[in-house]
């Protein structure tokens, strides 16, 4: 029997009251994505990415349809889907092990237990020198390692990141991307990654969902079979970079006629 989606996400559809109007932001999007997947959602602003990666992570409710995390029904936030932000959403009175250790401590571990899952997963994001400064004492990048380590922390089987690299200088962005391909190979938790960026996409992803707007929805759903490490100069990446940017671009050239 083959194994049921990670993910399945069936006629999920939001619609907002705004001013006495309803606000369609996204038209019922059908995705079913397998465990270990690395998905990359991209579209431009207003496409309803973040809006369905919230309502993935529980935050915001569906006006129809229905999400399935593991086969059961999502009805609100859980542990098993973590959520990173762009800006990082850290406890700032907490230090950098504390952070980390947050969600096995509220589950009852043990105090030696919660300091070893912490070490663990700092040492894994390359911050074991650092689990004793707080989030003021460390760089943007620093920052969003301890997110993602809170995450894995917490026992998450889903990665939710929504544009977790948009703050970060260029050489900052791509060592996070690398060191992110390195957990998510290491781990094999599946990952849904929101994005403007198209080189990024074709980087990092196994599929990259092209969404449009007005309502948002699923425009094209690419699997990228190039093998990892991927070189951004090569003819066969710049072939998916061009390709993937050709369907952004017939929206904006659609929406504008």
């Amino acid at each position: 029997m083959a194994e049921p989606p990670m993910l399945d996400i069936r006629q999920v559809s939001k619609r907002f009251q705004l001013d006495g109007d309803t606000i369609e932001a996204l038209t019922p999007i059908d995705l079913a994505i397998a465990r270990g997947e690395f998905i990359c959602l991209i579209g431009a602003s207003g496409c309803g990415k973040s809006t369905l990666l919230r309502i993935i992570a529980g935050f915001e409710t569906a006006s129809s349809g229905e999400v399935f995390a593991a086969g059961k029904k999502v009805a609100g936030p859980g542990p098993d889907r973590g959520m990173v932000f762009q800006d990082y959403a850290l406890f700032p009175w907490m230090t950098v092990r504390q952070n980390i250790g947050f969600g096995p401590r509220q589950r009852g571990l043990r105090r030696d237990e919660v300091r070893d899952v912490a070490e663990r997963y700092a040492a894994m994001v390359g911050l074991s020198r650092f689990t004793d400064r707080y989030p003021h004492q460390l760089s943007g990048g620093m920052k969003q390692r301890v997110a993602i380590a809170r995450c894995l922390a917490n026992d998450a089987d889903v990665l939710l990141m929504d544009e977790p690299f948009g703050a970060l200088d260029a050489l900052t962005r791509a060592k996070l991307q690398d060191e992110l391909l390195d957990i998510w190979q290491r781990t094999r938790t599946t990952i849904i990654f929101v994005t403007h960026s198209v080189e990024e996409a074709a980087l990092l992803a196994d599929r990259i969902v092209v969404m449009s707007a007005s309502p948002g929805r699923v425009d094209s759903d690419n699997a990228v079979s190039l093998p990892r490490q991927r070189d951004v100069s090569s003819a066969d990446f710049n072939a998916l970079r061009r390709m993937i940017t050709n369907r952004l671009s017939s929206h904006l050239v659609s929406g504008a006629a």
